[in-house]
């Protein structure tokens, strides 16, 4: 089975610019986004406390976040208004591994009776191995099934000891061979983390996806799961969602996220990723009927990395849609541009340099000489691969870039990224049916070299974003599509390649208020066409059109110059 060469893993005032444009070939305009805006007054765009209802609100692009649970109901719930009034209506967590552990590292006021609480659970029996799991949680009486399981209270933490088979289910081994969890660790003042945003989105309405555990990497590749301890962690993911059958079965749980990541490929090399995900998504269906999972595979474009093409992303899309396990399943390809494995510029951009942020991590050059493709490709390609598996493409738009002296962001390995950049991501995931953030907490949060991004995507609820035009020459007509178009008014202006100019003002001919299709498109895009009168342009001319919307915000549309 071949090796990649690097499969790293994952940790995601404007110029008037123009379009050169062919007879009768879709274009791709590229819009600004949460910058110069002329918006109305903030209050207009959102409500504080979360409640308003959804209709009254712009449909910005981005609906869903992962959040970092906090310990309390107060702060989560909190966080969850912040998420819902800047248009959100998915949380989401990141999940925990089981860590292999050497039983003299085992936390050392995990006690009962004075005695280490893993050596008391496993006294009279073989034990193979060790293992905590860190979750945060209050696991309680309530995840105890076997006879050894234990339940313990000391210095004010909380801990649970569950003993399985190493080789067996159920509570006994015919061999004799037993592994131990230790799972918990928190003040018994702290809320269950799980429990808490389960119940946050329950009164919100919000949808919920509690993260999923997983094996701890391996120590020869790091971005494959540790399998040799197999027989337990299926055991254990068993034990974790009969747990949240029992203490959490919440309306606002939607379902689980899957954290173990992958590439978007059809490499072989990952197929214990895929059965790790085919072995828990299974195990969800059988458990928690009717609650689904996302799992969130990354894009590796840089050309001196895995060289993964957006064919490979259509073929491995398919592979892990087959995962599902009788559930349904959300695919949210991250973009890679908070981590540099991916990149978003145009065709026209191609043969311009990349910015300060990729080259940080890819070097200096330009987008085509660093990246195979740009994510509208890999987004395109793997809409169609993903067709009749019965799982939804989503897309995870990285909210943060890669780091650099100029962008901290708290002490986050990766830094605050700027509300333009944002815009230029999400100008290429049309093809997405729903765009999500990694992540609120700290990216949309800290306050960096820049305001926090929280507040400017506040401010900018209802900016027009474009992310795909195509401009039919011989009749003169131009459809756009894209987000909070509607009521919008435009100026089009068309630039001969002698450079004169000319320029009308209108309102669209036709709006259609939600252009994606039901299923399988984004349901807040929306397009708008315009009839221009403007037939007779050669190859060499070029376009740009300002778009202003009913929420008094606007955005120009164009191809950026080269740098």
């Amino acid at each position: 089975m071949p090796i990649p060469s690097e499969i790293p893993g994952s940790t995601h005032r404007s110029p008037k610019i123009r379009f050169a444009f062919r007879f009768a070939i879709a274009l791709v305009a590229i819009a600004t986004l949460l910058t110069a805006l002329n918006h109305g007054p903030r209050d207009k765009l959102h409500s504080t406390d979360g409640t308003r209802a959804h209709a009254e609100l712009p449909k910005y692009p981005i609906s869903g976040y992962f959040v970092s649970s906090s310990a309390t109901d107060a702060k989560n719930l909190q966080k969850l208004q912040e998420i819902k009034a800047a248009g959100g209506d998915t949380v989401i967590t990141f999940g925990t591994s089981v860590v292999p552990i050497a039983p003299d590292l085992l936390p050392e006021d995990c006690k009962i009776n004075g005695e280490n609480c893993a050596t008391v659970a496993g006294s009279g029996i073989k034990i193979n191995r060790y293992f905590t799991y860190s979750d945060g949680g209050q696991w309680g009486k309530a995840a105890l099934k076997c006879p050894r399981d234990r339940y313990v209270e000391n210095q004010g933490k909380s801990y649970t000891i569950m003993v399985f088979p190493s080789n067996d289910t159920g509570c006994t081994a015919k061999d004799g061979t037993y592994d131990i969890i230790v799972a918990g660790g928190s003040p018994l003042s702290a809320t269950d983390r799980t429990v808490s945003l389960a119940s946050a989105a329950t009164k919100l309405g919000l949808k919920f996806y509690a993260g999923m555990p997983a094996p701890a990497k391996r120590t020869d590749f790091e971005y494959l799961p540790d399998t040799s301890f197999l027989n337990t962690f299926t055991a254990f993911t068993d034990r974790f969602l009969r747990y949240q059958a029992q203490a959490n079965n919440a309306d606002g749980l939607t379902g689980f996220y899957h954290h173990l990541e992958m590439p978007v490929t059809d490499n072989p090399f990952f197929e214990p990723v895929l059965s790790l995900y085919k072995m828990q998504n299974q195990a969800i269906h059988r458990i928690l009927p009717g609650r689904s999972a996302i799992v969130s595979p990354y894009i590796e474009a840089r050309k001196d990395s895995a060289n993964i093409t957006p064919e490979n992303a259509r073929n491995g899309i398919r592979k892990i849609a087959q995962t599902s396990g009788g559930l349904h399943l959300s695919i949210a390809i991250q973009d890679g541009m908070g981590t540099g494995k991916g990149a978003a510029y145009s065709a026209a951009e191609a043969g311009s340099r990349v910015d300060e942020f990729a080259a940080s991590i890819v070097g200096n050059g330009t987008w085509a000489g660093k990246y195979v493709a740009p994510n509208r490709d890999y987004f395109r390609a793997a809409a169609q691969g993903i067709v009749g598996t019965g799982a939804d493409l989503w897309a995870n738009m990285e909210g943060m870039a890669p780091a650099t002296k100029d962008n901290p962001c708290n002490k986050s390995l990766r830094g605050q990224t700027t509300a333009d950049r944002i815009g230029r991501q999400l100008q290429q995931l049309g093809s997405a049916q729903k765009i999500i953030s990694y992540m609120w907490d700290p990216y949309f949060t800290c306050k960096g070299a820049n305001p926090p991004l929280r507040d400017t995507l506040l401010t900018g609820l209802g900016s027009p974003l474009v992310t795909d035009s195509s401009y039919d020459a011989a009749t003169g007509e131009l459809r756009v599509e894209g987000f909070n178009l509607s009521g919008s008014s435009y100026t089009f202006e068309l630039t001969s390649n002698g450079g004169a100019e000319r320029r009308i003002s209108g309102e669209p001919t036709r709006i259609d208020a939600s252009s994606g299709e039901p299923q399988t498109r984004n349901p807040r895009l929306e397009s708008i066409t315009i009839t221009t009168n403007l037939k007779k342009q050669t190859t060499e001319d070029s376009y740009a059109v300002s778009v202003s919307n009913k929420w008094g915000t606007s955005s120009d549309t164009g191809r950026p110059k080269s740098r």
